[in-house]
């Protein structure tokens, strides 16, 4: 599955940190808390995406998506995330914290970005969920249970290590309100669909007719495999 798979590779990283048992335990923990992503042509995955008005926000929290990262051994989501995403990475001791790296060809704008965790930096680099919370409240996420919930906040499939100013500037706004430059709209507009798709999410009419316009530029665009930065 995806998901196992990226932590896998995350952690194969880090052996130096992690003994073989644990990274076992990783991959079982993590094959239990996901839930099965699907392939194909991400045009036709949009035609079979359920089309209506988005829904009221009201009733909506982050915390009705778990208690900020999940925690995987000891080591936050967030942070697997940069190890993934980033080049020249130097760790903590405990091997659970990247304090610095490079991020080359970053998603949203395509620059490269030197990262520092520290105060007034750890924000230039930020996880974005590709799919807001926000916006999957208004289309479906509030007829999940609680652990689905925490499990989309948490999947890889939906996030992305990105620049913190485009990720501000997106916010919760969906396809028809935002999108990435104009390189990477293919392959993001494919990983939104991947994601309502797994989760049963539907889509607005504006934001349908946005992302097949996208789509119309690139029709053999495929819902994303392995999950990666690209």
């Amino acid at each position: 599955m995806v998901v196992i798979a990226i932590i896998v590779l995350v952690f194969a990283g880090i052996s130096e940190y992690r003994s073989i048992q644990d990274k076992k335990r990783i991959k079982d923990s993590s094959q239990e808390q996901t839930l099965p992503a699907r392939t194909g042509s991400a045009r036709e995955a949009l035609g079979r995406l359920a089309v209506r008005e988005s829904a009221s926000l009201l009733g909506y929290s982050r915390s009705n998506y778990g208690d900020g990262w999940a925690d995987i051994m000891g080591c936050d989501v967030r942070n697997l995330l940069l190890l993934q995403s980033l080049k020249s990475i130097t760790l903590s001791d405990d091997g659970c914290v990247v304090l610095s790296g490079v991020l080359q060809n970053e998603p949203y704008n395509g620059g490269t970005i030197n990262f520092r965790r520290g105060q007034g930096t750890s924000g230039d680099i930020q996880i974005d969920h590709v799919v807001a919370l926000s916006d999957s409240w208004q289309k479906g996420a509030q007829l999940l249970s609680y652990a689905d919930r925490v499990r989309f906040a948490n999947d890889t499939l939906n996030l992305l290590a990105v620049d913190g100013g485009a990720n501000q500037e997106k916010g919760g706004d969906d396809a028809s309100e935002w999108l990435p430059r104009k390189e990477f709209r293919c392959r993001y507009v494919a990983r939104q669909i991947a994601v309502k798709l797994k989760y049963d999410l539907w889509v607005s009419s504006q934001e349908s007719n946005a992302m097949n316009s996208v789509l119309s530029s690139c029709p053999d665009q495929i819902l994303p495999g392995e999950v990666k930065n690209e």
